[in-house]
């Protein structure tokens, strides 16, 4: 089963991210993906392809995640594996953030 989560940038719905067999995909909706007037969410997922594949969660959603004794906390409070990135993105990335981009659990 696979676990997805919806990536906003100021509010605005710009794709999709999701974990299933061992693969994290994210992808650009198309109405976003279409204006050229939007921009790319990071230098490290442009908008020159609208989907992503990776084994590893994507450095720019990691980098979204806390670190060390916070990361920790938070995992022992939500009762989340501290190895699992995608679960710990789902749980905090709509609230825990600093920036533009929130990801929220579908």
């Amino acid at each position: 089963m696979a676990r997805q989560g919806i990536v906003f940038v100021n509010d605005e719905e710009v794709g999709n991210i999701s974990y299933q067999d061992g693969q994290y995909i994210f992808k650009y909706r198309d109405d976003y993906f279409n204006n050229a007037q939007k921009k790319a969410i990071s230098v490290t997922l442009p908008k020159t392809q609208q989907e992503y594949q990776s084994k590893t969660l994507f450095p720019f959603f990691y980098n979204m995640l806390s670190e060390g004794v916070n990361r920790k906390l938070q995992c022992r409070q939500l009762q989340i594996d501290e190895n699992d990135y995608f679960g710990l993105l789902l749980a905090t990335g709509g609230t825990e953030t600093i920036g533009a981009v929130s990801v929220k659990s579908n």
